[in-house]
């Protein structure tokens, strides 16, 4: 429905809908119902997240219900549940439309000025002291923990940002974990774009033809040009993430809970990517074919 909806519709929609959860949200705050970072360290652990763990978050704020110390409360229960010895890493990209649109119209990427766009929680993690982030001038990831570095200095200056080196690979690659909390695979399904870059030939043009060469200014404030492609939009209209659910609890990928208010997947990284090159490689899964079955033209 979305793709034939025009865009002024859907931007009234959900302006409409953000409305009637901070309303809601406030009067939570008002009453003194606020959620503590106490209630979601026991959340987290109900979720199988454990001391050690690399976590990679994608999460709604709003959704989680009126926190104590607003996104600073869900950082402080990650950072208690995973120790010292933890990694936490969150996407970070500037861009929040169409990749296609947010290159043609980028003038520099900055490591450490150009803001997240993926919400509260994401912002205010970039901005924590230790936090490092990845150049990737679409999609940039944030990190902290004794591995940080590691997971996010393989994504400069690749074509694409889901390769054997980006933050998404070395997640799986260390067996870490995804939260998706108050947000589903269709809405944050970035790790899924792993499989485009594990294989060889993927069948379908998922990226746009043209080869865009852009400024991205590193953490040092040195200034770079770096190639890199972009999603074909044509394609990112057709993706049917949430369809690909089923199949992640069939194989024992994701398990579901709560972090307050908020529904939670948290899906084992490393399970993910291999079922999903390997259902690819038997049935022809994609997140555009989650039955396994051929585009229609």
């Amino acid at each position: 429905m979305r793709r034939f909806t025009p865009t002024i519709l859907l931007t009234s929609y959900r302006n409409f809908k953000k409305g009637k959860i901070r309303k809601s949200l406030e009067k939570d705050q008002r009453q003194g119902k606020t959620i503590t970072t106490d209630r979601l360290v026991e959340d987290l652990s109900r979720l199988n997240i454990h001391f050690g763990d690399t976590v990679m978050v994608h999460a709604s704020m709003s959704r989680i219900g009126a926190l104590e110390n607003g996104p600073e409360t869900v950082i402080s229960a990650l950072l208690k549940v995973i120790g010292s010895v933890g990694n936490i890493m969150m996407p970070s990209s500037p861009n929040g439309g169409l990749q296609l649109d947010y290159i043609r119209g980028l003038k520099e990427f900055s490591v450490n000025y150009s803001p997240s766009a993926m919400g509260a929680i994401s912002e205010s993690f970039r901005k924590m002291s230790g936090v490092i982030r990845s150049a990737s001038p679409t999609e940039p990831v944030c990190a902290f923990g004794p591995d940080a570095q590691w997971l996010i200095e393989g994504h400069f200056g690749t074509l694409t940002p889901y390769g054997s080196d980006s933050p998404w690979a070395r997640l799986a690659d260390k067996k870490g974990k995804i939260l998706y909390i108050g947000v589903t695979l269709d809405n944050a399904g970035t790790s899924l774009h792993v499989l485009e870059d594990a294989v060889e030939q993927f069948k379908y043009p998922v990226y746009y033809s043209e080869i865009f060469v852009v400024d991205v200014r590193d953490a040092d404030g040195n200034l770079h040009k770096v190639k890199t492609k972009v999603h074909n939009p044509e394609f990112s209209a057709r993706r049917k993430c949430d369809r690909l659910i089923p199949l992640f609890v069939q194989k024992g990928v994701v398990i579901f809970g709560k972090l307050g208010n908020a529904t939670v997947m948290c899906f084992d990284a490393e399970k993910m990517r291999n079922v999903m090159i390997e259902e690819y490689r038997k049935n022809g899964v994609t997140m555009y074919t989650p039955l396994g079955e051929e585009l229609n033209d």
